[in-house]
């Protein structure tokens, strides 16, 4: 099979970066297109990094040019950006990994935690990039809505449980995630001064990542209490989610039977931490019953298994290649 030439609409961010470092060693994907909102620069400009390691040009994104040299595309953009971009890339017949939330949830819900949906035609060809649930289906996509960070590890921690969850009672989802999930842009929150040696809040209950968690686990919003904190480190996420439970089971026995055939999730004996996942695609998850009442611990790379590795996992299945080729496994420890 010859390689297969991608590119990626948004160079410059956390998420375009971890894109381009698995693309370049990727043995399938050659990375023949590289754009960001301004362009003239090289790769080694924007990321100091990689300078000596890969070199190209970073141009302005023009989609004429880039449906002249790939047949797959990445989109490492904000919401409301990439369904412009959708939008003229599906009419001219390419495959699209959008890594935004424009293409995860159905028009109404979207557009109440969102803005107006401006690509509804689309939402309909968009296939959710989550390869335990829509696995079949990521195959033969054309547009994979990659999941966010946090409803990944919520998801994945309570999947195999909700069978055993009683019917109605709160799916509690305590979680915490490190700076680089917010993107470089700087904020109040997450100015050096506020975040180092702090912990905090924010969003709690109403953040827009609640309806994806009950979307996909087909539940009513408001029995998601989501309540995301923001920890002073790079990278990395912890879910800690609690569920009322019924009938007489082994937890640890459902979980390793729910997960057993996943490459890139790890059933834990201990508390899972986020250092043993961190630069990788693994979820990690660890479970404890105490009565009618399950503790699962749910640990990801926000930048990998929740955006840029998962993406090329998707990316892999819609080529028809093994979902784990090239995908990051070693960690970055210590």
């Amino acid at each position: 099979m010859s390689a297969i030439n991608v590119g990626i609409i948004g160079a410059s961010g956390y998420t375009g970066l971890e894109l381009i470092k698995i693309i370049i060693k990727h043995p399938k994907f050659n990375l023949a297109y590289l754009s960001n909102s301004e362009g003239g620069s090289t790769l080694g400009e924007l990321h100091p990094s990689l300078s000596g390691v890969y070199e190209c040009d970073v141009v302005k994104t023009d989609v004429d040019e880039l449906a002249k040299k790939c047949e797959l595309v990445f989109l490492a953009v904000p919401h409301q950006t990439a369904m412009a971009y959708v939008e003229q890339l599906m009419e001219k017949s390419l495959k699209v990994v959008d890594l935004s939330a424009d293409y995860r949830l159905p028009q109404g819900i979207y557009e109440d935690f969102y803005c107006p949906h401006a690509d509804a035609q689309n939402l309909s060809h968009a296939v959710y990039g989550l390869p335990e649930l829509f696995r079949s289906e990521l195959k033969s996509a054309k547009l994979i809505a990659n999941p966010g960070c946090f409803p990944t590890s919520a998801i994945l921690g309570v999947l195999p449980f909700m069978g055993k969850r009683v019917d109605g009672s709160p799916i509690i989802v305590d979680a915490k995630t490190g700076v680089s999930g917010a993107g470089k842009k700087l904020s109040d929150n997450t100015h050096f001064v506020n975040v180092n040696d702090n912990l905090f809040a924010y969003n709690p209950l109403t953040h827009r990542h609640a309806p994806e968690i009950a979307q996909k686990l087909g539940v009513n919003f408001d029995e998601v209490n989501f309540v995301p904190h923001l920890v002073p480190i790079t990278r990395g996420m912890i879910s800690s989610i609690y569920i009322q439970i019924e009938g007489d089971f082994d937890a640890f026995t459902v979980l390793s039977e729910f997960y057993k055939d996943e490459k890139f999730v790890r059933v834990r004996k201990n508390p899972v931490d986020m250092k043993s996942v961190a630069g990788t695609n693994f979820c990690d998850i660890f479970v404890k019953r105490n009565k009618n009442v399950l503790f699962i611990s749910s640990a990801i790379d926000n930048l990998m298994r929740g955006a840029s590795s998962a993406a090329v996992v998707n990316a892999n299945l819609m080529m028809g290649l093994s979902e784990d080729l090239g995908i990051p496994d070693i960690a970055y420890v210590p």
